[in-house]
């Protein structure tokens, strides 16, 4: 319709927002509208030093720079860093401390040499020293259960002020539902707003449609796992280690879009197999291959 303005859903900076509002949702703040952007964040090193202990002159001076750039960008006037007092000033912490613990999932690796141990105690065992009609059970003392941090939707943080003092206080935490004395953690309650959701689907869409991958029968399938792909990683997305959240996006898209067609094609040579073995014509694909032995594709993984 002439006259109508083009919103382009696919930009860094409209993203960014997008995710942060998110985030937003499951957070709980002291004060919504003051406490809820950031200045700075501060990530634990791997000293151990977490990220509340690297607060001092120099990152309370970047952040007085971050907020003033904002606040110009906002305004369209120039904010002069030094008119930034330190109580202005709204700092992320990356933690995990108020995550509650869980037991952690064990994988299939760290498993099986504990089935090979317990197999190797049975061999040891002379069963004639027990009694048939016996209670005993063997049971896999030596099995330590790590207890790790609940696994959440996005990396969890704190906001912190300072005040006049120059001390750190909490105002805001993610995860958590209700006030921050009175609350509790909850990983539930928030949602991805519609604007985001609606991204997440313009960009699969338009991923698609490449000469690529617009071919394919089972577009309508690769298209909705790189949704579900998104749904499921969009929000773990780290600001402090990029401001290109489209080039994340677009690499979790390629990789369920990979996916997809290597188990099509899995697929395809198990029944192409199956109709050589009972002198059926296979699929062209395969009579291709069969007429051409010497032609080699290149797969880019």
């Amino acid at each position: 319709m002439a006259g109508q303005k083009r919103v382009n859903y696919l930009n860094n900076k409209d993203i960014l927002a997008e995710i942060h509002k998110s985030k937003n949702t499951f957070c709980s703040y002291r004060d919504k509208i003051t406490d809820s952007d950031f200045d700075l964040i501060l990530e634990p090193d791997e000293n151990g030093k977490n990220g509340l202990e690297k607060i001092n002159v120099r990152t309370l001076k970047e952040a007085r720079d971050n907020r003033a750039t904002r606040l110009s960008k906002l305004t369209g006037e120039t904010v002069d860093p030094k008119s930034i007092t330190n109580e202005d000033i709204v700092i992320r912490v990356m933690t995990d401390e108020h995550i509650p613990l869980g037991p952690k999932k064990r994988t299939k690796a760290s498993t099986k040499p504990k089935k090979k141990k317990a197999a190797d105690l049975l061999d040891d065992l002379d069963l004639d020293e027990f009694d048939n009609d016996s209670d005993a059970e063997i049971t896999d003392n030596d099995a330590d259960v790590d207890m790790v941090p609940v696994r959440v939707n996005f990396p969890p943080f704190k906001h912190y002020r300072i005040d006049a003092e120059g001390n750190p206080f909490e105002v805001a935490r993610s995860h958590w539902k209700g006030t921050i004395k009175d609350g509790h953690f909850s990983k539930t309650h928030g949602r991805v707003t519609d604007k985001l959701a609606m991204m997440y689907m313009k960009l699969c869409e338009r991923y698609a449609t490449r000469s690529n991958w617009r071919g394919y029968t089972y577009n309508d399938e690769m298209r909705s796992q790189a949704l579900l792909q998104l749904c499921q990683i969009g929000l773990q997305f780290n600001e402090a280690k990029s401001q290109n959240p489209f080039a994340y996006y677009t690499a979790a898209v390629t990789n369920s879009f990979t996916r997809v067609l290597n188990i099509e094609k899995k697929m395809q040579n198990i029944r192409d197999d199956i109709l050589e073995q009972h002198g059926l014509n296979p699929s062209w694909t395969r009579q291709f291959e069969n007429d051409n032995p010497d032609t080699k594709y290149i797969d880019n993984d």
